[in-house]
């Protein structure tokens, strides 16, 4: 009797361990594609948006000097980097184009400025959220439904790497996911 007690606990014990180690793999496996915001240039991250190749997304942060609203609007390649897709501003001046390059298309629509048909791709953007006049944004969804001011999760001044990057489950649930229900 002691020898098939032994034998149920032995198949037991080796059944939770391979049940185990199959759960620890698949936690650790990099499976979600996210919007990922590293602290500055570490591996900390400090907010993630849920993302899938070629959604789109806009940065959205008001000029320091002309007071008046940029957006930068980017899409997710298949490739998981960012490719800055489009333009738009109000204002000439320090930081914004005046024109655009081949291929590229500049209209004036709605009292703004747009360069169209932009084709930058960036494995990485470094980004600050604004100190002085910290109005930066992130716009996303279907009908860009969904906006949520950087200062809900980023400290005014603060910088950090933005990288569109697969995580794992324990990244996932350990991080800060960003909210489109916060307004």
């Amino acid at each position: 009797m002691n020898e098939v007690l032994t034998v149920s606990i032995n198949k037991t014990v080796s059944i939770f361990v391979c049940i185990s180690v199959i759960a620890a793999f698949l936690f650790l496996l990099p499976i979600n594609t996210a919007l990922v915001f590293y602290k500055e240039n570490t591996n900390k991250i400090e907010a993630y948006l849920p993302v899938k190749e070629g959604e789109t997304f806009h940065i959205a942060f008001t000029h320091s000097i002309h007071l008046t609203d940029v957006i930068e609007k980017y899409e997710v390649t298949a490739d998981l980097e960012i490719k800055q897709n489009e333009i738009v501003y109000e204002h000439f001046g320090i930081g914004m184009p005046s024109n655009a390059s081949e291929g590229e298309q500049f209209v004036y629509e709605n009292g703004k400025y747009h360069i169209k048909n932009l084709n930058n791709i960036f494995p990485y953007i470094n980004i600050r959220n604004g100190k002085t006049v910290s109005r930066n944004r992130l716009i996303w969804g279907e009908d860009n439904e969904h906006t949520v001011w950087f200062n809900q999760y980023f400290e005014p001044g603060a910088w950090f790497r933005m990288k569109v990057e697969k995580l794992t489950y324990w990244e996932y649930f350990r991080g800060v996911m960003i909210d489109g229900e916060r307004e």
